[in-house]
């Protein structure tokens, strides 16, 4: 896909992609259409009991290096100085980790960095879903794009291209309430209710929803709960195409597709939504096997609009710290 991104000399700048289970953390440069990744480094967050301890690390392993800022994505809103990752226990405030590290330091959500990533994505780091094709639109015409992915959390951003430039938005959609498409995921509702006050769509849709989708869906099965890591659903799920844990596999890939469409009609993404995050790479052949696509464009009076829009997983292995740099570079 072609969008439009510009780039300004800078010096070294510290980019990090922060989320619920791993940071990761390059060195970057402006004055290239697509900006480099140095020294990649990647830390479990159970590793260190504050960001600051990460980042005092990660700049200690590289003394010859010099940033003069640090851009960090985070899996968490970005409303103020105040930032508390959503899915695990790192909290600071900005300001203050500025005066830490040495540097001045811009936060951003993690979700604004996979937007910001679309421009520099090549063929070769997209693997379609569905037979839709993209828009082939001038370069001037007002597009709209979304970027849904299921990793720790559920995350949604998107991205309106006017006039050549391409204007990021901020979102926290994930964290809207389940909507139920069936009388089934109704059923998984109720399920959730007797666990949780509130079910949004990051409890199921997620790689930290997948152990409630399991046991969800053997409730309304009538089956025995499993207490299963994701990585141990998907093992299962592989060697008994038939079991529970295949069945919550595919249901997770139909909540996906439904999400998906769900998000594309609020944000009037006609022209594409991308599919970024771990959980998805890992779940694809799940999401290829019609499921998604199918709940994607069920979508009643306006189903004839979904099935024009394509959908695309990214599959570049380190598109939130790309995305991360290109936003810092810009």
């Amino acid at each position: 896909m072609q969008l439009s991104a510009s780039n300004s000399v800078a010096d070294s700048i510290l980019v990090a992609d922060i989320g619920g289970t791993n940071a990761r953390f390059a060195f970057t440069q402006a004055g290239q259409e697509c900006p480099p990744l140095l020294a990649q480094h990647r830390v479990a967050t159970t590793d260190f009991a504050t960001l600051k301890d990460a980042l005092l690390d990660y700049l200690g392993r590289h003394p010859q290096q010099r940033p003069a800022r640090a851009v960090l994505a985070v899996a968490s809103a970005v409303t103020g100085d105040a930032i508390k990752i959503t899915n695990n226990p790192w909290a600071f405030s900005i300001s203050q980790l500025g005066r830490e590290i040495g540097m001045p330091v811009e936060v951003i959500n993690d979700f604004t960095a996979m937007a910001s990533v679309l421009p520099v994505l090549k063929v070769d780091d997209l693997q379609a879903v569905g037979t839709a094709q993209p828009s082939n639109r001038a370069q001037a015409t007002s597009r709209c794009y979304a970027v849904v992915g299921p990793g720790t959390g559920l995350g949604v951003g998107g991205v309106i291209v006017q006039g050549g430039r391409a204007v990021v938005i901020q979102s926290e959609g994930g964290h809207v309430g389940f909507a139920p498409g069936n009388a089934y995921e109704l059923e998984l509702l109720k399920a959730l209710l007797t666990r949780y006050p509130r079910v949004s769509a990051e409890r199921l849709i997620s790689g930290s929803g997948l152990g409630n989708l399991l046991q969800a869906v053997a409730a309304v099965e009538g089956q025995a709960t499993l207490e299963l890591t994701p990585a141990q659903i998907t093992e299962t799920a592989t060697a008994d195409p038939h079991g529970l844990c295949a069945r919550t596999l595919r249901v997770f890939a139909e909540l996906l597709g439904s999400f998906a469409g769900d998000v594309a009609l609020a944000l009037g993404a006609w022209d594409g939504v991308f599919l970024p995050g771990g959980v998805t790479q890992k779940l694809l052949p799940w999401i290829m096997d019609g499921g998604f696509r199918q709940r994607f464009e069920d979508k009643g009076r306006h189903s004839a609009i979904l099935q024009r829009i394509p959908t695309q997983i990214i599959t570049h292995p380190q598109a939130g710290l790309l995305g991360t740099a290109v936003h810092a570079t810009a």
